[in-house]
């Protein structure tokens, strides 16, 4: 089955194939589809393409030319995913002479570079959802696909499940159709649910036409959870910066180290920290998304090279990226899932014979019990992840467009293809006609608008663009990624070090100070689209970005609640986590698995009630929204609420005697249906799926809006839409975005479900120990995580006093 070739290749570096290597030479050979899940190191990107080395041998050739023509796609969630996927297959196209050759696309790509691609594809194209979309979109997408053999999608998990893997389940079902004999390769090492993704990946949702191939285990992880030394776990906070002089001495003792933050803000944050520590001036560098394309490069060819000691990373590293010589991976604050935590710590050791070594330093309380219950989880070998939902409405209209930017289409053609997707098998023939006539006219209410007119039915019955210059600002603006309005960053000079959200840069001032990309610069000027500094000789403060939070998993969630419950575990933690959780147990009580507990007790003349839901940060949101709506409607004078991942916190002038009835099933029907529509949750959503779906352009020729400009825009659109039309296509996918992906309604529902039977209601006299985390929260919602830490700490430590004092005579109340 192996090409002499390749098994000569790998005999020359003492390699041995292994056996889903094989199994994957085999599903290729019988023309079927395939899932490959393994672990991290496990060769799986090789076990992808070599079909593709194969098919290219010469002893496969036999002395025919090479096929002219794109062979295979590859797939990646991240640019930087690709370009090392390229530097490492070149290694063995150019060691065995193979006639391959291998080119990068994406947003970065060089035009003149994207013409020639069109016009002389490469055998191999690396790429991603996003440049694959637009490449469709060209006239010329039937010859460029015709001979197409295989696409590999690397990382599946990381965005099956969103609207990246709407947008790329339509491109498979487009290039299915181009390419019958097309063969879909996924790979993942963190997949939960492989049925549930083989239904994805499959046409038809036809699982059996995708073999599921697991890959070889190998050594299992070595995990450490880092503790104060001399000191308590912090009752608050999150950026573990107590961790600090612990990392640097771990970061002293191994070639490279790699740091994981949750967050862009806490990533520049620890960073300055470890410089701050830095006495030995080691090498240590930063990387996240807003850094610009050339510092990012710059940085992962100094890791490639192993010049750095240590580098402080966000998600932007979490996947792929292959540093065999990284000895350990510290993760800074809650993994907040095991298949995300399990992603990166492979990344130390990268080798499926090696263990990979992993500290992890939680920023709590709460955040042990979540390392505990990861590394627990990762022993155990359980991964979690986001559950498929429908596809998205205003990704299926940016498709739709795509495909009439390539050349007239039949509707019912179009219709059947889409269908062939899981995604949007739901799709039926009312809501296609629908989903059409938006992209054609932008709807009843906005018919009457020129610049609406997109496509057209003709007398052939086919539809077709009204202008050729709706192609060229399709492609312009075309895309998924919803990043908050960002602004560059730039000196005087030129060189550009990334980019800010524009509300963080309209902030600031001339002669104000930030620290960005690891530097402390000085503001000189604010243009439209460009903020212009210079080095500055004293720091200040660091970017915040309003990325979405990481909730905690359904599955980790699980495990933190029986770690509470197992009070014979209590022994292995910390001295004084144990006796948080004793004083909890003596004074209240614990939240046990499928039950919900509430607490209410005076504190500061108010009256508050903490609702231990561990739902996860959206759905604690989304529900003291509710409850405080529900509580005005029955007269408690409610005068705020707090949130984090595991809590909910209300408080107000008038005790709260039954929270259960705050908590009624009811309260979705009613008061979600009224707060989503009164707040600015639906304009936001609505903002998202009115440019996703190509309703409002953020750029035309030579310039791009800004924020304020495309907001202005969708909520003129917005207004108008809701009173003429609220049955509209994008209100009903505005609504959808709001339901699952801004509340987690899901998890909502199931909780409120658990209220009715499953509630325990605790009144206590003062403050709980275990109400204390989210109560220090109060006034710092809006920080980002990480920057009031110091104050957390000290306003935690007067909170605690009360809430771990221990009186005789403490009786509690439970209803």
């Amino acid at each position: 089955m192996l090409p002499p070739e390749l098994a000569q290749w790998f005999a020359a570096r003492g390699w041995r194939m292994r056996r889903h290597q094989a199994e994957m030479l085999e599903v290729s050979a019988q023309g079927r589809h395939a899932l490959l899940v393994a672990d991290t190191g496990a060769g799986k990107t090789l076990a992808g393409f070599l079909p593709t080395l194969a098919a290219f041998c010469p002893s496969r050739l036999d002395g025919a030319a090479p096929p002219e023509g794109l062979h295979t796609l590859y797939v990646s969630p991240l640019k930087a995913l690709a370009h090392d996927v390229q530097r490492n297959l070149l290694a063995p196209v150019e060691q065995l002479g193979l006639p391959l050759r291998i080119e990068t696309r994406s947003g970065d790509t060089p035009s003149d570079r994207k013409a020639r691609q069109r016009a002389r594809p490469p055998h191999v194209l690396l790429t991603t959802p996003e440049s694959l979309s637009l490449l469709l979109s060209y006239p010329e997408a039937d010859q460029l696909f015709a001979g197409l053999q295989r696409i590999v999608i690397d990382e599946v998990h990381a965005f099956a499940t969103g609207k990246r893997g709407d947008l790329l389940a339509l491109a498979l079902t487009r290039l299915q159709a181009l390419a019958p004999a097309l063969q879909r390769v996924a790979l993942s090492a963190t997949v939960a649910d492989p049925d549930a993704f083989r239904g994805w990946l499959a046409p038809w949702g036809d699982i059996d036409s995708v073999a599921l191939v697991a890959g070889e285990e190998g050594a299992p992880p070595e995990l450490e959870i880092l503790l104060p030394q001399d000191a308590r776990v912090p009752w608050g906070g999150h950026a573990a910066t107590w961790a600090v002089p612990q990392l640097y001495e771990a970061i002293r003792a191994n070639r490279t180290t790699l740091v994981f933050c949750n967050t862009r803000f806490l990533a520049e944050f620890i960073f300055q920290k470890l410089w701050d520590a830095n006495a030995d001036t080691l090498p240590i560098g930063i990387h996240h998304g807003s850094l610009s394309k050339e510092a990012r490069r710059k940085i992962e060819g100094a890791m490639a090279r192993g010049e750095l000691r240590a580098l402080v990373a966000t998600a932007s590293l979490d996947l792929g990226v292959d540093w065999g010589d990284v000895d350990l991976v510290v993760q800074m604050g809650a993994p907040k899932g095991s298949s995300r935590l399990l992603q990166r710590i492979g990344r130390a050791g990268h080798r499926l014979d090696v263990p990979s070594r992993a500290l992890l330093a939680p920023g709590n309380r709460f955040e042990f019990l979540e390392a505990t219950a990861a590394r627990q989880a990762v022993e155990a070998g359980q991964r979690d992840g986001e559950a498929f939902r429908p596809g998205g409405l205003d990704v299926l209209a940016q498709h739709v467009m795509a495909r009439a930017c390539a050349g007239p289409f039949a509707a019912q053609a179009l219709l059947d293809e889409v269908r062939s997707a899981a995604a949007y098998a739901w799709v039926d023939a009312a809501m296609w006609d629908r989903v059409l006539h938006f992209v054609a006219t932008g709807g009843y209410a906005l018919k009457a608008y020129d610049r609406f007119q997109r496509i057209v039915a003709g007398r052939d019955g086919l539809w077709r663009l009204t202008h050729p210059e709706h192609a060229g600002r399709h492609r312009l603006n075309a895309g998924i990624i919803m990043d908050a309005e960002m602004i560059d960053v730039r000196f005087r000079n030129g060189r550009s070090l990334g980019r800010v959200e524009e509300g963080f840069a309209a902030s600031l001032a001339p002669g104000n100070t930030f620290r960005f990309a690891g530097l402390d610069l000085e503001v000189e000027a604010l243009r439209e689209t460009e903020l212009l500094v210079r080095a500055a000789r004293k720091s200040g403060q660091i970017p915040s970005y309003m990325g979405q939070r990481m909730p905690l998993t359904t599955h980790l969630s699980e495990r933190v609640q029986a770690l509470l419950a197992d009070r014979a575990g209590w022994a292995r933690f910390p001295d004084d986590v144990r006796e948080w959780l004793e004083v909890q147990d003596w004074r209240s009580e614990l939240p046990a698995p499928g039950t919900l507990l509430a607490e209410s007790f005076p504190h500061e003349s108010r009256h508050y009630t903490v609702f231990h839901t561990f739902e996860g940060w959206p759905a604690n949101q989304a529900l003291g929204m509710l409850v405080t709506r529900r509580m005005e409607d029955r007269e408690l004078a409610p005068l705020g609420f707090v949130a984090n991942d595991y809590a909910l916190a209300v408080w107000g002038l008038r005790p709260v005697d039954d929270p259960a009835q705050l908590l009624s099933p009811d309260v979705l029907t009613h008061e979600f249906t009224q707060w989503v529509e009164g707040s600015y949750l639906l304009r936001r959503a609505f903002r998202e799926v009115a440019v996703i779906a190509g309703l409002v352009e953020r750029q035309q020729p030579g310039k791009r809006k800004t924020g304020r400009q495309v907001t202005f825009s969708t909520d003129l659109i917005y207004d108008v839409l809701r009173k003429y039309e609220p049955g509209h296509v994008l209100i009903e996918a505005a609504w959808a975005d709001a339901r699952e992906r801004m509340t987690d309604l899901g998890r909502l529902a199931g909780l409120l479900d658990r209220a009715q039977t499953q509630m325990r209601h605790v009144v206590l006299d003062r403050v709980s120990p275990l109400a204390v985390p989210v109560l220090v929260m109060i006034g710092r919602e809006q920080l980002p995580q990480g920057a009031a830490d110091d104050e957390l700490l000290f306003e935690a430590e007067s909170l605690a006093g009360a809430a771990m004092r221990v009186d005789p005579d403490d009786a509690d109340m439970a209803d």
